[in-house]
């Protein structure tokens, strides 16, 4: 291990030290972070602390140094706490200093209660987020952050399978948690406090199931809380988030690392508890919460935990097998030495998507150039660098959409497929909607991190009627594939939430949604047993090779592209020879597409300007595809 476990296990320890060194100058804050930040630089620290993602909830201890990957569901309001406020001994009248910060409880012992009258308190304010997990995360990735992750956790010696019902309470049995902390648990159970510091008094013996959270997930039911994933079946723990610096930063659905100390005591569900009321804990003429918000802000730590955030990352991608901040100067070599091999594991991965379209070469191409878009800048309201596919000439109600869905699931970090049929349509809520009553932000299944692959399976669309919900699902559709945006609905107005999302449309004929690009399927073969098929083609590649084209379809994405003087003049006089050619079909938009196309080719070749041989290859591709849509439109009439 790089250094002492104290940082880890007892980082208020650290915090208490650089407090009482420093007083009441804010500067230990500073020092706070500093140490942390070290300490994190550590050889291979970050792999040593406890991820949220990774370890169960009851294996991790109150008040360690714990991560989490996660996306900003919802911003609340901030709230207010005392940074710093002095408890009084009853008996000796001694006075002590302590600090707020990190902690959601006030800490004083036996005999000591919270000068709320000290002149000597200070109340500061905090940012609270509700995070959930990466939404869509695949698989390989949270299978490599696990195997990455060397944290020593264990559970509790109390907790065993056959007793599932324990409480963070129970410090009697409770071998995680150090005898100092157990002291000031029980000292601040007779604490007060305004704002974020709750006020403590003895709460009934709380009964919590240590996996409730994961069984309602896996069951997928709606809880009596409801937990608010945006996507169907997802699992791992929310949290509530305290920020404290930089909050301004951050926005709704940005991807986070977080680093900060795990708060579950189980007075922060006090609230929450049905056999008490809670208006007799709070004064109403202080209070205008409803207890609809009280329960939804406050939910009990057993379920929701709190994180007191010391170090906060918007992260670039999610990809373990890529430095977090491809912009450092330490990712540089990683960087250069998988472009010098570029070259075959562009041309494996074509192959071997190739082979998932049914040997259609064409179609893997351009599902390379899909898998790599993203949405470079925009100009005005128009999203430059949006490559939405629609793959036609899919068969229908076979299960061959579900297994190439699959196939993708291998190779990208976050993904949903979308099932297009008339009942989901009419009933699966897509956009997040404000709940005033409860004052959050209820998610919807459009409520995605930037570059989630969101396939749509439109081969499973029957007859049938679309209800005004369905209706406003597809424009929701239509206007994220157009638009690159997703509009909340805030009952009063509509607030326009800009996205980053590539979509992929499987159809039999052409999408009823729109496309930038439709490149029909035309299958060499047609294997007996689909499944069988693709698990072999699966089983056949390398894990070492995956792993190539998971860093391939990743990295190329960030990389900077422009052209030169020189090719915008040769494309310019090329695009004019082109219309005096066939005025009647090529069009502006065609030289747009052109130079989308272009540009993906060149990037997915390793090359970040646009040569003249790749114009060229660019213009072959579009001519091959729209020569196969024309035969196509000659064999089923108007179909396409």
């Amino acid at each position: 291990m790089p250094c002492g476990e104290d940082w880890l296990s007892h980082p208020l320890g650290i915090v208490q030290g650089f407090f009482a060194q420093n007083g009441v100058n804010p500067d230990w804050e500073k020092k706070v972070i500093e140490y942390f930040k070290e300490k994190l630089k550590e050889n291979n620290a970050p792999k040593w602390v406890p991820s949220l993602n990774e370890v169960p909830l009851h294996y991790l201890k109150p008040n360690s140094f714990v991560k989490f990957r996660c996306m900003i569901q919802d911003m609340f309001d901030p709230e207010f706490y005392m940074g710093v406020y002095e408890t009084v001994n009853r008996n000796t009248k001694a006075r002590v200093l302590h600090f707020g910060k990190y902690r959601d409880v006030a800490e004083c012992g036996p005999q000591q209660e919270v000068d709320l009258n000290s002149p000597r308190t200070t109340t500061l304010e905090r940012q609270t987020f509700y995070c959930v997990p990466v939404p869509g995360e695949s698989m390989w990735v949270k299978e490599a952050y696990v195997n990455a992750n060397q944290a020593r956790v264990s559970p509790s010696t109390s907790y065993t399978p056959s007793r599932h019902k324990r409480s963070y309470e129970d410090d009697e049995d409770m071998d995680l948690q150090p005898n100092k902390q157990k002291d000031q648990h029980a000292g601040a159970r007779q604490a007060g406090g305004v704002g974020g510091l709750q006020w403590c008094g003895e709460p009934k013996r709380l009964e919590t199931e240590a996996s409730t959270g994961q069984q309602l997930n896996s069951l997928n039911l709606s809880s009596p809380f409801d937990l608010n994933f945006p996507l169907p079946g997802e699992k791992g723990p929310a949290c509530l988030v305290k920020v404290y610096e930089d909050w301004d930063c951050f926005k709704v659905n940005d991807v986070l690392e977080l680093y900060g100390i795990l708060s579950v005591d189980p007075v922060l569900s006090i609230l929450n508890n049905d056999e008490r009321d809670a208006s007799s804990l709070l004064d109403p003429m202080e209070c205008t919460d409803t207890a609809e918000e009280q329960r939804v802000h406050s939910p009990p730590a057993s379920l929701v935990p709190r994180i007191h955030v010391v170090l906060a990352q918007k992260l670039q991608h999610i990809n373990p097998l890529l430095p977090a901040c491809l912009n450092k100067e330490e990712s540089k070599t990683f960087v250069s030495s998988f472009m010098s091999e570029l070259s075959p594991v562009r041309a494996e991965l074509l192959g071997f998507l190739t082979h998932a379209l049914l040997g259609d070469s064409l179609a893997a191409e351009y599902l390379i150039l899909h898998l790599i878009s993203t949405v470079y800048t925009r100009r005005d309201v128009l999203p430059l660098g949006k490559f939405t596919v629609n793959l036609s000439g899919c068969p229908r109600n076979s299960t061959f959409t579900e297994h190439l869905y699959r196939i993708i699931q291998h190779l990208v970090p976050a993904s949903f497929r979308l099932q297009m049929t008339i009942e989901n349509m009419n009933h699966l809520k897509f956009i997040p909607h404000k709940d005033y009553t409860a004052n959050r932000l209820v998610s919807g299944l459009l409520q995605l991190p930037s570059n989630t692959s969101l396939i749509i399976d439109e081969t499973l669309l029957e007859q049938g009627q679309l209800d005004t919900p369905g209706v406003h699902n597809v424009t929701a559709l239509s206007n994220l594939i157009t638009w690159q945006k997703v509009d909340y609905d805030f009952s009063y107005h509509q607030m326009e939430f800009p996205c980053n999302i590539n979509v992929l449309i499987t159809s039999e004929g052409r999408s009823l949604l729109p496309a930038d690009c439709q490149i029909h399927l035309q299958p060499q073969l047609i294997p007996p047993n689909m499944e069988e098929y693709m698990n072999s083609l699966l089983s056949a590649v390398l894990p070492s090779v995956l792993n190539k084209f998971r860093i391939y379809l990743t990295l190329l994405r960030f990389l900077d592209y422009s052209i030169s003087d020189e090719i915008t003049k040769a494309v310019e006089d090329d695009f004019v020879e082109m219309r005096k050619n066939d005025p009647q079909s090529i069009t502006a938009d065609d030289l747009h597409q052109l130079l989308i196309v272009a540009r993906f080719l060149s990037l997915s070749a390793g090359q970040t300007t646009l040569s003249r041989e790749r114009w060229l290859r660019a213009k072959q591709l579009e001519s091959l595809r729209r020569t196969r849509l024309q035969q196509q439109k000659c064999v089923n009439g108007n179909e396409l």
